[in-house]
């Protein structure tokens, strides 16, 4: 545990500087609004409907360069790096039995190699934001997602 951390530390002192020119968003504005997921369909076609709940501030967000911070809970490790997760709002979400809404979570994708997987403490994430709908065989799988580009660590 103590070499995850110090790698976990080299990664952050390393990206101090860059994230500082991200613009910050949280998700008390990322998920301040009602949101209802579509049916899911049998065929696995994509259905109708999503985008037009978003409003139209955070849609604003969309390609835009932007640091966003919450927990981490890791969904692809490749040779033990995170290269794919999803950042959560709260650390009870999913764990421990509590599903997020759809707007309390951001898929992240890392673009070069992952990060160090950590758990159960806020990090910082930076990067591309892309707001919409995505779908996978039928079922909405998100409605925001970030290119990331490196992780910093957590204000607040």
């Amino acid at each position: 545990m103590r070499g995850v951390l110090a790698v976990v530390a080299l990664v952050l002192s390393s990206a101090a500087g860059v994230a500082e020119s991200y613009e910050r968003v949280g998700f008390d504005r990322l998920s301040g609004f009602k949101f209802v997921p579509p049916e899911p369909t049998l065929d696995g076609s994509t259905p109708e409907g999503g985008d037009e709940q978003i409003p139209a501030d955070i849609k604003g967000l969309n390609g835009k360069k932007l640091t966003v911070t919450g927990y981490m809970l890791p969904v692809r490790l490749v040779q033990g790096r995170a290269t794919e997760f999803l950042l959560v709002k709260d650390p009870s979400m999913c764990c421990y039995g509590v599903m997020p809404e759809m707007n309390e979570w951001v898929v992240v994708k890392m673009k070069d190699g992952g990060v160090p997987p950590v758990m159960d403490v806020p990090v910082s994430f930076y990067g591309e934001f892309k707001v919409g709908a995505t779908f996978e065989n039928g079922y909405m799988t998100g409605i925001y997602e970030l290119a990331g580009e490196g992780m910093a660590k957590a204000e607040g």
